[in-house]
């Protein structure tokens, strides 16, 4: 008998919004772009009832604005969009890896290193997508290790949207440089140099969001 587990399931417009999720933020479809039902259906294998439930979840976390009847766009954003992204960001990601650097088990430092050398493997083998994820399961990880479940259930609310601007980043390896020192500040438990590189490296994000979009 095998002693593999068998791999969790996965609802098929749970995997619908994952696929189309990381095709928006890896930019293979482009702000813009029309999303069909059926189009979608046809290209994932699926029916159209998994493909409008995927999308409405992906209009919920605002990465997509509907548009009537059996179709929506990758959305657009503005400069506003992103200024306000920043804004929430600012307030709450020195917070997270404050109380990261306070709270963070073993075990949660480990999730921590290995997206970090995940991101730094793909950084520096030209793997963008690679790198772009990894980095953004970096910062999911960090508010794991917060342990605040009501800052968790903020950050869900703009997680998507936090994905799709760390892809805007086009100097990975300095990101993932970035990410070294902000998970070397978690592991050695210093709250406050914690707090000051992320607010560092949201000063990074903001120029890369302003380049991109230049």
């Amino acid at each position: 008998m095998s002693s593999e587990l068998p791999a969790a399931f996965e609802p098929e417009s749970v995997r619908v919004a994952r696929v189309v999720r990381e095709q928006i933020v890896d930019g293979t479809r482009e702000p813009g772009s029309r999303l069909v039902e059926r189009d979608l259906a046809g290209e994932l294998g699926v029916s159209r009832i998994p493909v409008r439930d995927a999308l409405r979840t992906l209009v919920a976390e605002g990465v997509v604005t509907p548009r009537p009847r059996t179709w929506a766009v990758v959305r657009e954003f503005t400069d506003a969009d992103v200024a306000q992204l920043q804004e929430v960001r600012e307030a709450t990601e020195p917070l997270q890896f404050r109380l990261a650097a306070r709270r963070r088990t073993a075990a949660q430092l480990d999730a921590l290193a290995e997206a970090w050398e995940r991101e730094d493997a793909a950084a520096r083998a030209g793997d963008a997508p690679g790198a772009r994820r990894a980095a953004a399961d970096f910062h999911e990880r960090v508010v794991d290790a917060a342990g605040n479940p009501v800052l968790a259930e903020l950050h869900g609310v703009t997680a998507s949207r936090v994905r799709w601007l760390l892809g805007q980043h086009t100097d990975l390896t300095a990101m993932a440089d970035e990410h070294r020192r902000l998970w070397e500040a978690v592991r050695d438990g210093d709250e406050g140099e914690a707090a000051r590189l992320a607010g560092e490296h949201l000063g990074t994000s903001r120029t890369a969001a302003t380049q991109r979009r230049g």
